[in-house]
């Protein structure tokens, strides 16, 4: 009977350098791993999504002071903004001086070459009679009258949901929003409850 613990050698103990090789192969596929991770975000926020921070009442109760929220890019790549979106864009106003845009959050509510008007706090389009549907207004708004606004055809007029408590297109200096400036539709509410934008 032959004994196998006679005839089984030892393994060889692994090579310094091997050890080394690996420990550096790991650092290198980390390093990788990390430096794509950072480029999948920087993409995604870039290209796809939109995460935006809301620091006023304008658009209570759709969205709430300090809320935070999420737009989605593509989907003005691929389609043009719709009436009542909840868009997020640059500020018309905007200092071009300034290293970064503000960026705001209000729902669209005029179309391009559309003719707007503001009667007894209501929003006619064309001269119609029939007033634009309001029921995501927080309260009934003040009896205002403003316009009427001949809104380009490259651009749109955007109010709060807050109407009587919002800065937007009624008071600002340049009114539009020009298409280029809209980034994202609002879709979630990301924190502090999550919800569905509409």
């Amino acid at each position: 009977m032959i004994d196998d613990k006679e005839n089984t050698k030892p393994a060889a103990a692994p090579a310094e350098g091997k050890k080394k090789t690996s420990l550096k192969d790991e650092l290198i596929s980390w390093v990788v791993f990390i430096a794509a991770a950072v480029v999948c975000a920087y993409l995604i926020n870039s290209f796809i999504l939109f995460n935006a921070h809301v620091p006023s009442a304008s658009m209570e109760n759709t969205i709430m002071t300090g809320d935070r929220v999420l737009g989605l890019r593509l989907t003005y790549t691929f389609s043009k903004p719709q009436r009542y979106d909840v868009a997020i864009f640059i500020y018309p106003d905007s200092d071009p001086s300034k290293r970064k845009n503000d960026y705001y959050v209000k729902r669209i509510m005029g179309m391009p070459g559309e003719t707007l008007e503001i009667r007894d706090g209501l929003v006619y389009i064309d001269g119609s009679d029939t007033p634009l549907r309001d029921d995501f207004l927080l309260e009934p708004p003040f009896e205002e009258n403003s316009g009427p606004y001949e809104i380009p055809a490259d651009s749109y007029f955007v109010l709060g949901d807050n109407r009587n408590r919002s800065a937007d297109s009624r008071v600002w200096a340049n009114k539009f929003v020009h298409e280029d400036k809209v980034l994202a539709k609002t879709y979630i509410g990301l924190w502090p409850k999550p919800r569905i934008i509409k």
